[in-house]
């Protein structure tokens, strides 16, 4: 069986729709399929109906923002299966709002640098709840500054710690999203930890009996730093997960439907615990 528990469409910052995705993902044979689009749970009855039809069934994600307090970084929580999704609506909204906001202080600041228009950036949003620095390097890209999303244009204006126009603010607190969740009746699990640096964070919620699982198979683990997730996973008894963290045009690094996945014992853990949350 295969699993893919971590793709985004356009929804987010992804470039295919929903319908392509799925589709997508019948021709790579896989059997079951997680879009976890940003703070935003608008794919899940459309997902529904294309899966069935394409023969690819549907975990309910999404993958909430959230803000470690302690180490003043960002955290990415993955929420699977909530049984009361509407009482994840608001904080989805808010954080979308921090995301437009952010996004709007760095379209500004692009602009006082190149000539493009907020109306070059915004076309590239249709669909999306939100706006993200993929939809400015796309305007970029347009206009002759740049011929790829992660270069060294990129780096000048968007690197977090040197970018010229990088805007960041917190998000809600990591504990208060993953008590969400569970309110929410959902299953979490803590999306990438390598890519924020969250190992500690990741143990602190694991001790605390906090979080559900962590995603292991992901592009940017390396083989040691799977392995110290994997200790943290057995020691605490997480649930491990993997996806292909697929964006289409927007990936970071060449990474497929189907390229990182979630084995089926994993994945009958997730439906199981969402159950017993009913």
């Amino acid at each position: 069986m295969i699993c893919d528990l971590h793709c985004h469409t356009k929804l987010s910052d992804g470039s295919l729709g929903i319908e392509d995705v799925i589709a997508q993902a019948r021709r790579m044979n896989i059997d079951w399929l997680s879009i976890t689009d940003h703070d935003t749970m608008a794919s899940f009855s459309r997902a529904d109906v294309i899966g069935q039809r394409e023969g690819v069934k549907i975990l309910h994600g999404v993958e909430l923002s959230a803000w470690d307090k302690a180490r003043n970084s960002k955290v990415h929580i993955l929420c699977y299966a909530p049984q009361k999704p509407d009482r994840l609506e608001g904080l989805c909204l808010k954080s979308c709002e921090i995301r437009k906001e952010c996004s709007k202080e760095m379209i500004d600041k692009v602009m006082e640098k190149f000539p493009i228009t907020l109306e070059s950036v915004l076309k590239h949003t249709t669909g999306s709840k939100s706006i993200f620095k993929q939809h400015i390097m796309r305007a970029l890209i347009d206009y002759g500054y740049a011929l790829e999303f992660y270069g060294e244009l990129d780096s000048q204006l968007f690197n977090p710690q040197t970018g010229s126009c990088y805007v960041e603010r917190e998000y809600p607190d990591v504990n208060f999203v993953i008590d969400l969740i569970h309110t929410a009746r959902g299953v979490a699990v803590m999306a990438h930890p390598a890519q924020y640096d969250n190992i500690e964070l990741l143990e602190e919620l694991a001790k605390k009996g906090k979080i559900d699982g962590v995603e292991i198979g992901h592009y940017s683990a390396d083989e040691s730093y799977r392995k110290a997730l994997g200790e943290i996973a057995d020691r605490y008894g997480l649930i491990r997960t993997g996806g292909s963290d697929f964006h289409g045009l927007y990936n970071s690094v060449p990474t497929h439907l189907g390229s990182e996945t979630t084995s089926a014992e994993d994945l009958d853990r997730i439906l199981k615990l969402a159950a017993k949350m009913q």
